[in-house]
């Protein structure tokens, strides 16, 4: 893991290096880059993957206590990565977490030639579902986070339909699973995770005063939803793409929130096939409402 110092702190990252076309692949919370696992050894070597770690719980470096944990800070601290690697023309993919509405709106996009938006928190629905809620609850309680970090171990626990259950078809392997939860050993990593979590009310907000800045960001976008999502409604995947003016939307089946771990060759394929199109402007055959399986 290579590491890059900003503003807030110190960022671990993953570069598979090489000269293809730069993909940024982003996790969510209580995740690392190995979310993305399936997804880049499909895609390399033809591209230049590049995952940070982003301070959600599976971080090793403490954030600067002045440290906006916000998601419009957390949005600057992405545009600041890119901007620490000079990476240019980059082609920046989500999951799960969004930071892309406020990026788009404070201007820190101008690194990113393509947008990959995958099944992920939007608009009213952040946090999002029970999984949301509770994790952000965890941030308010004495304990919490300890609390969750050992219900997220269980394997029982963690296929309940409030916790991975709805997130994951296939699950997420234990082994994955412990590596993603060992830093929260860590109390003054529990308490960088507490900053965020307890944002929720200002981040809902600025999310929904940033979608109507969807509409300037003209370079090409990807939209992938599971269309038995219950977490992040398929709803919210055809909202993103009818709000972009140069948008197309997949829709997979069988497949649940975290679409890199139930069906990682299939989000690689698409992503490969994006990458890889020439950019275009929105006609008729590439309107939003189209989606294919």
């Amino acid at each position: 893991m290579a590491t890059v110092e900003l503003s807030a702190g110190t960022i671990e990252y993953d570069d598979t290096g090489g000269s293809g076309p730069v993909v940024v692949l982003v996790h969510g919370l209580a995740m690392d880059g190995s979310l993305w696992d399936g997804v880049v050894s499909d895609l390399c070597p033809g591209a230049r993957c590049i995952r940070p770690t982003m301070p959600f719980g599976s971080h090793r470096h403490v954030l600067h206590a002045d440290a906006d944990h916000t998601m419009r800070g957390l949005g600057r601290l992405l545009t600041e990565f890119l901007e620490a690697l000079e990476c240019e023309d980059v082609t920046l993919v989500f999951n799960d977490w969004c930071a892309a509405p406020v990026m788009i709106a404070d201007g820190g996009m101008k690194r990113v030639g393509r947008l990959v938006i995958t099944a992920c928190e939007a608009f009213e629905n952040y946090p999002p579902g029970w999984p949301g809620r509770l994790a952000a609850l965890s941030g308010w309680l004495p304990g919490g986070m300890v609390v969750m970090r050992r219900v997220l171990l269980n394997r029982r626990l963690r296929a309940l339909p409030f916790t991975y259950g709805v997130m994951s078809k296939r699950g997420v392997p234990d082994a994955q699973m412990r590596t993603w939860l060992e830093p929260l050993k860590r109390r003054e990593i529990r308490r960088d995770v507490a900053k965020y979590v307890r944002t929720t009310r200002t981040g809902r907000r600025d999310l929904l005063a940033a979608t109507p800045a969807l509409a300037t960001f003209e370079q090409p976008v990807l939209i992938v939803w599971g269309s038995e999502d219950r977490m992040t409604p398929i709803a919210d995947g055809r909202r993103f793409a009818a709000a972009f003016p140069n948008a197309r939307l997949v829709e997979l089946a069988d497949t649940y929130t975290l679409i890199p771990i139930d069906q990682p060759a299939r989000l690689a394929a698409v992503l490969r096939e994006f990458v890889a199109a020439p950019a275009r402007e929105r006609d008729p055959e590439n309107d939003p409402s189209r989606s294919a399986r």
